[in-house]
């Protein structure tokens, strides 16, 4: 029996996937993680040391339980993205990685590139604004500050690329992951933009372009001592992580949408045009010709883990148990969930947290019941985005979020949106490893191993408290901008 192995890098964990051509999940493996916050605004994980051994590790786990007579008929690896990756001419990192949205380092560097490329020019081109997302202004970035490493950089890579180049030696990044290398790559026609990445990249060479699905080579015999992973077996060039989940979700089609619950919240929704807003990221989608809207927030789960820290570290349940006492709209308490800045649709690094209306009255239920709201209204004034570009058919839930009682259910109550919850919940390695069946002909290109287990409906009673507190919520930043702007500078 033919076996995919799927596995991806993700914030929090790795986690793997042995899948048989059917879509049932064989065997799995989870390895927990940690990125390095090395200074405020700097997001970093060792490439080497932490994504490769682990994928190292998990593959070996996972090839243990490979039934006898059975093989593995193709590998694809998923992660974080966008990230940066500079490596030498041997593949050895150079640095530490620089992570996606949440790493604000090159807010100087996004500020020169607008002016020199012009903001328009830039929207037109690659789909999205220069934010903290963009992959360009993180080049700049280092061949500013650390010239002696960009110097010595020899290629550059995201997170699966890298992966990819390890198993196979190919120096490849997929569609998706380059159109959010911004301003590198021209999302309108799924191309470098060889002339503003050579200002950019100068002497680092741009790696071929292929579709998530596509097979980019084989484990070669180093890779294949490291990983246990026979030599020879083909290799799928992958994603970015919030995108593998999206396509293990069944969002494939126009109209379709994901809200990702994890320790940020990421939505993707795919569209049939091309489409550009200055306050969304437009991308290559998966499927090849295609594209697609996302949207990130900068804190959710985190969010939680914080308050859960900060107010003495109570066990998830009784504090779930708390919050589900209070009423919804938290007795008057608002939250802007703004505590690591944010990204869509604000776009603003130095904003703050803001907890608004607070009495003596409010205890804590009443914080975490008033941050899952705060969370909730941040989704609702994406979507209001999203739906300019292509009305939502259906909206699909995924993510470890989804383990709290309330949260999805007060963002269906604040955003009026039903949500599908899919029966497999193990998320981007699943997509990963239907990438992989695809890619090297197991199945066909239309399959999809997506079945919907539960619907999380609207409570009429919330509808019309929620759109009065949202009222209010959009108020909060635009009131509180530059007195939280002042107070970011100390």
């Amino acid at each position: 029996m033919d076996l995919l192995l799927g596995i991806d890098m993700g914030t929090g964990s790795s986690k793997g996937v042995l899948v048989d051509p059917s879509g049932a999940v064989l065997a799995s493996e989870t390895i927990a993680h940690s990125m390095e916050l090395p200074r405020p605004g700097w997001a970093e994980v060792d490439a080497e040391a932490m994504w490769w051994r682990e994928v190292c590790s998990i593959s070996r786990a996972l090839l243990a339980a490979v039934p006898g007579g059975s093989r593995v008929a193709a590998m694809c690896v998923s992660g974080v993205g966008p990230c940066l990756v500079l490596c030498d001419a041997d593949l050895r990192p150079l640095r530490r990685a620089i992570l996606y949205g949440i790493d604000s380092r090159a807010q100087a560097e996004i500020e020169q590139l607008t002016a020199e490329f012009g903001a328009d020019a830039i929207i037109e081109q690659a789909g999205t604004l220069l934010s903290s997302q963009a992959v360009g202004p993180k080049i700049e970035w280092v061949r500013r500050h650390e010239p002696e490493v960009f110097e010595r950089a020899a290629g550059w890579y995201g997170s699966n690329s890298y992966i990819a180049a390890k198993l196979t030696g190919e120096y490849v990044m997929d569609h998706h992951t380059a159109s959010q290398c911004d301003p590198l790559y021209t999302t309108r026609t799924f191309q470098w933009n060889t002339q503003w990445a050579e200002r950019i990249c100068g002497h680092l060479p741009l790696p071929r372009l292929v579709w998530p699905s596509e097979v980019v080579g084989t484990v070669h015999a180093e890779a294949a001592a490291a990983t246990g992973v026979p030599a020879g077996t083909p290799v799928v060039a992958g994603t970015v992580d919030a995108f593998a989940e999206a396509f293990s979700a069944g969002v494939r089609e126009p109209g379709d949408q994901m809200l990702m619950y994890g320790s940020t919240m990421f939505l993707v929704h795919i569209i049939d045009t091309f489409h550009t807003d200055p306050t969304l990221w437009t991308t290559a989608g998966v499927e090849r010709d295609t594209h697609a809207l996302a949207a990130g927030t900068a804190t959710a789960g985190s969010l939680v883990n914080w308050l859960q820290a900060t107010t003495g570290g109570a066990p998830f349940d009784t504090l779930m148990a708390e919050a589900q006492a209070v009423p919804p709209g938290s007795e008057g308490l608002l939250v802007l969930p703004y505590l690591a800045g944010e990204r869509t649709p604000v776009f603003d690094p130095h904003a703050r947290g803001v907890f608004a209306g607070m009495t003596l009255r409010h205890g804590r239920g009443h914080l975490f019941r008033a941050a899952y709201e705060g969370i909730s209204f941040g989704i609702r004034q994406i979507l209001e985005r999203l739906d300019d570009a292509h009305t939502a058919g259906r909206t699909v839930a995924v993510g470890g979020g989804l383990r709290s009682p309330i949260w999805a259910q007060t963002v269906t109550d604040v955003t009026g949106r039903a949500q599908l919850v899919p029966e497999q919940a193990i998320g981007a390695s699943y997509g990963g490893a239907l990438l992989a069946a695809i890619g090297a002909g197991v199945v066909a290109p239309e399959t999809d191993w997506a079945r919907i287990a539960r619907e999380i409906t609207p409570d009429p009673k919330n509808v019309a408290l929620y759109d009065e507190l949202y009222e209010t919520w959009r108020q909060l930043y635009p009131a509180t901008r530059d007195q939280v702007h002042r107070l970011a500078t100390f």
